[in-house]
């Protein structure tokens, strides 16, 4: 799998991604909360630098991640294309690649938390809330 850094024109096709995959691995946020969301998601996708993807075969982005200061920001795979290598393919690169060496992750994404822990992450913490405020729980994950 070719992974290449992001480029300006495909912040609208990362939204799409990001949309797809919160839908289907985040049942517990609602409508409203998803909402809420949209606007952020849409602000840091244009913004937040380097984004790294993998692409299909006519070039177009299905899964992309976000690394900044050892961290993984966002990871975020197509549910067409899931369970096909490319989420992992995405953390070894950020892990071997970029340092990544943490993650949070929804508590409520039972998915995300073990994707994590058989990369070889730990829970370190937990906050009761997200960075919104909003009483969703976020693990704390380290490299074990």
């Amino acid at each position: 799998m070719q992974i290449d850094k992001a480029t300006a024109a495909d912040p609208p096709r990362l939204f799409e991604i990001w949309e797809a995959a919160v839908r289907a691995t985040h049942d517990f946020l609602s409508e409203e909360a998803l909402a809420t969301l949209v606007p952020l998601v849409r602000e840091l996708l244009g913004t937040f630098a380097p984004l790294y993807c993998l692409r299909d075969v006519a070039g177009a982005p299905y899964a992309f991640i976000g690394v900044a200061d050892g961290n993984i920001e966002m990871l975020f795979v197509h549910p067409d294309r899931r369970g096909g290598g490319a989420g992992r393919a995405l953390a070894a690169f950020a892990i071997g690649t970029l340092g990544a060496t943490r993650v949070d992750v929804n508590e409520q994404n039972a998915q995300a938390a073990g994707f994590y822990a058989r990369m070889g992450f730990r829970q370190v913490g937990r906050s009761a809330r997200d960075p919104f405020g909003h009483p969703y729980p976020i693990l704390h994950l380290e490299l074990a």
